[in-house]
């Protein structure tokens, strides 16, 4: 379908199934995303698109169902500047439907003549048509921009990407033989059933250390993951705040203790899953 003939359907009032993803101020959205923005991105999406945008339509209101107000939704035809990421080879047109925010006039920003980053995925039997894959899919493009995403792509790409972390399967903590020496051991669900452990290890006299396993041998000398990796992504995007109580094994009042205050370490030591312009429960 020619992209006249998408334009004309849809102004009189037949949309096609693409994507109806209200956009932040995409100016300084791209400048705000932060690492794990990034990854949910990225990891949703068949490909990353850098695009020129070349003609935006505004649909009337009753072609736009479920829009938010002060939004507005666009028709828009771009160009493909370059693949950025993706299995698959895309045309040069691209069209797209995408909501914006309106200005204090009430009217949809100008995005002619715009470079953006489009996080996307194709639309089956569409020839050049994409849909995006979340609420801010679509940010302007930058250089810096992409050198910030390029090593997020490069990582997800790898054959050994961590496993997607679903929630925690059982926590032990175990009391040694010396008074302040303790061992405990949480193992991780992941999505793909593949085993991951952590481990949290109490001397005497030395600083609390933990570490993570990412296979079936768990290693008492595993490191924690390094910040703003996919292994921490995983886990601090991922695991509950808290150790939920059926997952503590212990039933001595002081272990369940020591299993949750180490547990409370390790969420600490991960810091918080910053998002700046996606949401937790979109992913």
């Amino acid at each position: 379908m020619g992209s006249s003939i998408v334009a004309a359907s849809l102004l009189a009032g037949s949309t096609p199934a693409l994507s109806q993803n209200p956009v932040p101020d995409l100016s300084s959205a791209a400048q705000r995303a932060t690492y794990a923005d990034l990854v949910d991105l990225a990891e949703r999406s068949d490909m990353v698109i850098r695009a020129e945008i070349r003609r935006q339509i505004i649909l009337k209101p009753e072609r736009a169902p479920g829009l938010e107000p002060g939004f507005a939704r666009l028709y828009i035809e771009a160009r493909t500047l370059s693949l950025i990421s993706g299995s698959a080879a895309v045309g040069e047109s691209l069209t797209f439907l995408v909501d914006v925010p309106l200005n204090a006039k009430g009217k949809p920003g100008k995005y002619k003549k715009r470079q953006m980053l489009l996080f996307a995925d194709r639309v089956p039997g569409q020839s050049g048509a994409i849909r995006l894959t979340a609420k801010q899919a679509m940010l302007d493009y930058t250089a810096e921009f992409e050198a910030r995403l390029r090593p997020i792509l490069t990582d997800l790409a790898k054959a050994d990407v961590p496993p997607q972390v679903t929630g925690i399967g059982d926590a032990l903590a175990v009391r040694g033989n010396l008074v302040g020496e303790s061992e405990t051991q949480i193992f991780v669900e992941t999505r793909d059933r593949s085993p991951v452990s952590i481990t949290v290890l109490r001397r005497p006299g030395q600083p609390v250390t933990w570490g993570v396993s990412w296979g079936e041998i768990i290693d008492s000398s595993a490191r924690a993951p390094e910040p703003q990796t996919l292994r921490w992504y995983r886990l601090a995007c991922s695991l509950p705040s808290r150790l939920p109580s059926s997952a503590n094994l212990a039933r001595d009042p002081e272990a369940r203790r020591l299993a949750e205050a180490d547990y409370r370490f390790v969420m600490d030591a991960l810091g918080p899953c910053a998002r700046a312009i996606t949401r937790a429960d979109e992913v």
